[in-house]
């Protein structure tokens, strides 16, 4: 049987949920992120685009660029909202569905031929998805997850594309490498560099030769140049939550010991935040003292996943929780209220600088391990003085 998988990805997604609230910003250029001199752009309309402007440059430059620029400050409160609708939506009318991030869906609808007709259906839902939300969608249709997400972004703004089975090849061949979503900026350069800029040259070229140039990776990526993508649409759970928690082998009163325990677990849960994309809203702190007896504290925050942010609220509950100045035995931090976010670093609150640092650091640890890199003022990992538990729901 045929696959028939189904992307659909929400059109500048941040910027649609504020028109919502907000109808003086139709047909504006409008930039959302950071307001500050040091901010950062997390998301712009079509209309600031077209001055080249584009998510994760620095606020000040996007406004040099596009000086008639409206900027907002960001809601990801709302952004949530909004998503959770149209997953509710899309679980309502879909047996298999996979949530690629808080305004990307992959769906598996194959067999529906039998009864109602892919495209048919494709585009139904679509439309039931634009009249409850108000929000503009683009899918796209095809047997991969790769030319699906790329016809979409074909179709954009607000469209749908179908690449029907057998013309996969066809239709991607005259777009740019840069279409395929695994090719970065060095894969790109590379392949630039071999003068190769058109998938239809990768489509006649030997995988050896590609293979050479990018390692395994080359495989993988002539392999979706050519149309083929086997990989299957991951039915979508939900994670509420992570956590992790250092019990001491000798109990301790050292704040300093403490201090460097609690950034090194913030920093390793926001690592793991941002490589499965996602920010949390809510933070807990969990102390259990020598005589047994645990305290917890929880508070509300603006989602994020910045390790600098979430350890200014670690630190803070800190503060408030220790109180009894007894031996500690075990101390722990949970972040839950979970949604996925597009982006690795929260553009909302972080500079420039921090984004770079934060993007820098996550490649190195993604490519060696969360333990190879670390602050210089986090606590190494205990092997005999204590114990790291590790929990997600």
């Amino acid at each position: 049987m045929e696959r028939n998988i189904v992307h659909c990805d929400l059109d500048t997604f941040f910027v649609s949920v504020e028109r919502l609230q907000n109808s003086k910003l139709l047909k504006q250029p409008v930039l959302i992120g950071g307001t500050g001199d040091r901010g950062v752009v997390a998301s712009c309309s079509y209309e600031a685009r077209k001055y080249g402007v584009h998510s994760a440059m620095p606020m000040k430059l996007a406004l040099r660029m596009c000086p008639e620029a409206i900027v907002v400050r960001g809601d990801y409160d709302q952004y949530s909202k909004y998503s959770n609708i149209v997953t509710e939506i899309i679980s309502e009318e879909t047996p298999s569905f996979e949530k690629a991030s808080i305004d990307e869906h992959y769906l598996d609808i194959s067999g529906m031929d039998r009864f109602f007709g892919c495209w048919k259906w494709t585009q139904e839902l679509r439309n039931r998805i634009m009249r409850e939300t108000g929000l503009p969608i683009s899918f796209g249709l095809s047997t991969t997850k790769t030319v699906s997400k790329i016809a979409t972004g074909e179709a954009k703004p607000c469209g749908a594309l179908h690449v029907n089975g057998g013309t996969e090849k066809d239709f991607l061949a005259p777009l740019s490498i840069r279409k395929i979503p695994m090719v970065g900026q060095k894969s790109y350069t590379l392949l630039r560099n071999m003068g190769i800029s058109k998938i239809i040259t990768l489509q006649r070229m030997e995988v050896s030769a590609i293979q050479k140039v990018l390692g395994e990776n080359g495989i993988s990526i002539w392999k979706k140049a050519n149309g083929v993508d086997e990989s299957p649409v991951l039915p979508y759970r939900e994670q509420k939550s992570m956590s992790k928690e250092t019990t001491f082998q000798n109990d301790t009163i050292d704040m300093d010991i403490l201090k460097k325990t609690l950034i090194g677990i913030v920093d390793m849960l926001a690592f793991e935040l941002r490589q499965d994309e996602k920010l949390t809203s809510n933070v807990t702190l969990k102390i259990r003292y020598s005589n047994f007896d645990t305290h917890t504290q929880q508070i509300k925050i603006a989602y994020t996943n910045s390790d600098q942010k979430l350890t200014e609220v670690v630190l803070s509950l800190f503060k408030k929780l220790y109180s009894r100045r007894m031996l500690i035995r075990l101390i722990g931090v949970k972040f839950s209220g979970l949604i996925y976010g597009s982006y690795q670093t929260d553009l909302f609150n972080d500079s420039v600088e921090d984004v770079n640092l934060m993007q820098a650091m996550d490649k190195i640890r993604k490519r060696y391990g969360s333990e190879f890199l670390m602050k210089a003022i986090c606590a190494p990992i205990p092997e005999k003085g204590g114990r790291y538990a590790a929990k997600s729901s």
